[in-house]
């Protein structure tokens, strides 16, 4: 199964994440299919950067966030409070026309 998952970098006491795809077998440190964004839990604010369109495109397919991962997508929007997948904002100017 392919899980949606944190891989941790950054140094001792100092930890950053990637936010990234791989098989669920895999190491969390080891091979990873792709790349979704990062997290930063020691900044103030905490910073959570995600590409929304390949997080969609990916649960769209199947890939299955671990507890972490499902926090941070709710928080960023791209699922809604009971874990769907919420639909992609329309351009402004799309809706105008």
């Amino acid at each position: 199964m392919v899980r949606i998952r944190l891989r941790r970098t950054g140094a001792k006491n100092n930890p950053a994440y990637r936010i990234v795809v791989a098989d669920q077998k895999s190491p969390r440190d080891g091979a990873f299919i792709d790349t979704l964004g990062h997290y930063l839990p020691t900044r103030q604010p905490h910073v959570v950067e995600i590409d929304a369109d390949k997080a969609r495109k990916w649960l769209a397919q199947g890939a299955q966030p671990s507890d972490t991962a499902l926090s941070l997508l709710k928080q960023k929007g791209i699922l809604d409070a009971q874990g769907k997948l919420t639909q992609a904002e329309a351009p402004v100017e799309a809706a105008a026309a």
